[in-house]
């Protein structure tokens, strides 16, 4: 199934340059385009829209309250941050937001559209610049005082060898394919994952995971 895109981005040459990598690939349906957060939350109130390129640095309402709008709005639409900031609390106040990865616009446009494939299809990604901001912010925290905290929180063996591929970064495809099972019962076995450790997609398992030491 194509996914609609929303890319905001206030540099013209930079949003232009990100339309034209996009246009006809495979995966890519319709193609929207916004200069400011203000534009990018009226499109998408008005189209049906599956993931969104999100800048940080936008004139006004920054893309972290954009973010925080457009996950209220609707918790299946994936929300990329790519931006030239890596400031550790840009970096967590965006995914406390809401966003699925986050991305160094210094990213090679052909590897991009790897990473929005991957998150389209259910994985989070983060930009090896800023994964020891985040690695960070989920080894200093306190640990739960428990042996085995994947019995803690009732995990079968199948849920919590998923559960260590979804923090790795794997999508349901890929983690169906390692495993050799269905795509159908991949995507079971992680509705219950979430809701065994109460969070609501996968960006919040995995942290919970790392910050937990569940797997």
């Amino acid at each position: 199934m194509k996914k609609n895109i929303l890319i905001v981005e206030d540099h013209e040459l930079t949003r232009f340059g990100l339309k034209t990598a996009f246009e006809g690939v495979d995966f890519v349906g319709t193609l929207y385009e916004a200069d400011s957060a203000e534009t990018a939350l009226e499109i998408f109130n008005n189209n049906q829209i599956d993931i969104v390129i999100m800048d940080l640095g936008l004139p006004l309402m920054n893309g972290i309250e954009a973010t925080r709008q457009i996950r209220l709005a609707n918790k299946d639409t994936k929300i990329i941050i790519l931006t030239s900031h890596n400031d550790e609390k840009e970096v967590l106040n965006s995914l406390k937001a809401g966003a699925n990865a986050y991305c160094s616009k210094e990213i090679n446009p052909q590897r991009l559209i790897q990473v929005v494939q991957s998150v389209a299809d259910g994985a989070a990604w983060f930009d090896p610049s800023i994964a020891h901001i985040v690695l960070k912010a989920t080894t200093n925290s306190p640990v739960i005082d428990t042996e085995n905290n994947s019995k803690k929180y009732d995990l079968t063996a199948r849920e919590s060898q998923i559960l260590k591929l979804m923090t790795e970064g794997y999508s349901n495809m890929e983690i169906a394919q390692i495993l050799v099972i269905s795509i159908n019962t991949t995507k079971a076995h992680v509705a219950n994952i979430l809701q065994k450790l109460e969070v609501d997609d996968r960006l919040q398992a995995a942290l919970k995971a790392l910050k937990y030491k569940i797997v």
